[in-house]
């Protein structure tokens, strides 16, 4: 923190300017009856990631529920805090967020006068080495799980620099995410059309039974793909599907893989790894379905030792237990550990359509999983999994669409990495007054 000076928790929470409280415990806290609707989310660590607040997946608590709270209700513009078992993670919640308590493993920290206590520039700092050197140092104190109080919390130090340069400070780093922000939001979109196109296309057959109802037309297909469809259906396995179209195996339509683990106690197959290596835990992180890279590399030894080799660029990956069902496309070419189905695009189906069916498939997929530890799918049990063939003019013309739709989504997934990566090179050198910007 330089020269700046610094004040405990405690301190600003007396002067008015920061509020820090955990959510409800004991008593209070919501009982597991009184999860599912109702209009107020109930936020633990799992619905925080990547600096933001994961309202999509997280619960929800009823209105009984909610008139026992006595304590952690959050609003927009809170900085989350996580504070038992897994520590450390921090989200800004938006101005637009919905209503959310917090879990009792949860603390918001609240600025309460903007004119002298930025919140994104609590948010920054928050982020800081010296900001988790503080609550790392507090972690341990109990014989449970990593735990640190709201009373250790309140004994914390923060800097409290002028309102002008916090601001400087917060406009800098808040750009950068800002930006990083804007993508995640175009690359969403791109996302869900192409899934939405995919599903009225070749799950719902929208497009032929308006041709089969008179319509000259289809709002999203090219004329050309349009002309050439059928107007009558045939019965086949699973459904009744467009005449012409053809039903096979997922293993008959791709080349379906596998991967291993080359032994991590021969340091020839790990020391000095070039090429990607995944894992579950590496699908877990991703925000999108694309993969650029992992947490560990292999050598060429390594990749040697896994019989399904270099995966290339474009084979789509499932998470084949623990669990059934992350989705991404590999981005680079990429070797797996025995946790995945991969499926590589060799044959008359590209990459978009098969990521598409996968995701609309998951149900059908995780119901063939068996396992008495965890549920697990085997390329056995995948292979036989039938899948919709179009013609193939069809399949082209949702190709030229759906390619550059990924495309454009990987591109924005690069530049937020990029982004995400000078801003946490700026950050301690804003914070520590090393580099300063003009107020």
């Amino acid at each position: 923190m330089g020269e700046w000076p610094t004040h405990t928790v405690t301190e600003l929470q007396e002067r008015g300017l920061l509020l820090v409280e955990d959510g409800n415990h004991g008593e209070y806290r919501p009982r597991s009856h009184e999860f599912g609707s109702g209009d107020w989310f109930f936020i633990r660590a799992a619905d925080m990631d990547g600096g933001r607040v994961l309202f999509e997946s997280a619960q929800r608590i009823s209105d009984e529920a909610f008139a026992r709270i006595r304590k952690g209700v959050g609003q927009a513009g809170d900085v989350l805090f996580s504070h038992k078992g897994t520590v450390g993670k921090l989200a800004l919640v938006p101005a637009d967020a919905p209503q959310f308590v917090c879990s009792p493993q949860t603390t918001f920290w609240r600025t309460l006068d903007e004119d002298r206590l930025d919140r994104r520039f609590l948010y920054y700092f928050m982020q800081s080495r010296e900001f988790k050197e503080q609550w790392d140092a507090r972690k341990g104190e109990t014989d449970m799980a990593d735990y640190v109080s709201l009373t250790a919390q309140r004994q914390f130090l923060l800097p409290l620099v002028s309102i002008a340069e916090q601001r400087s400070i917060a406009a800098v780093l808040g750009s950068l995410d800002d930006k990083i922000e804007q993508n995640r939001r175009t690359a969403r979109a791109l996302e869900r059309l192409a899934r939405a196109i995919f599903k009225a296309w070749f799950v719902d057959f929208e497009p032929v039974k308006a041709k089969a109802a008179g319509a000259a037309s289809f709002p999203s297909m090219p004329q050309q793909a349009f002309d050439a469809l059928p107007t009558a259906f045939v019965d086949s396995e699973i459904v009744p599907v467009p005449e012409g179209w053809e039903v096979k195996a997922i293993g008959d339509a791709v080349s379906v893989k596998g991967g291993g683990t080359p032994s991590t106690k021969n340091p020839d197959f790990w020391d000095g790894g070039v090429h990607c290596w995944a894992t579950p835990r590496d699908m877990s992180r991703l925000i999108h379905p694309v993969l650029l890279d992992t947490e560990r590399h292999i050598t060429d030894a390594g990749v040697e030792r896994i019989s399904s080799g270099l995966l290339p660029v474009g084979a789509v990956l499932l998470s084949s237990r623990a669990p059934v069902g992350y989705l991404a496309v590999a981005a680079t070419p990429t070797a797996t550990n025995q946790g995945f189905i991969a499926m590589v695009c060799d044959g008359e189906l590209p990459t978009a359509y098969v990521l598409n069916w996968t995701f609309h498939s998951l149900d059908a997929i995780k119901a063939r999983a068996s396992g008495t530890t965890f549920p697990e799918i085997s390329k056995r049990n995948f292979r036989p999994l039938p899948i919709v063939v179009p013609q193939p003019d069809v399949v082209s013309a949702y190709a030229a669409i759906a390619d550059p739709m990924f495309e454009l989504l990987t591109a924005c997934v690069k530049e937020s990495d990029r982004l995400a990566e000078m801003r946490d090179l700026l950050l301690p050198d804003l914070l520590s007054g090393d580099v300063r910007v003009d107020a």
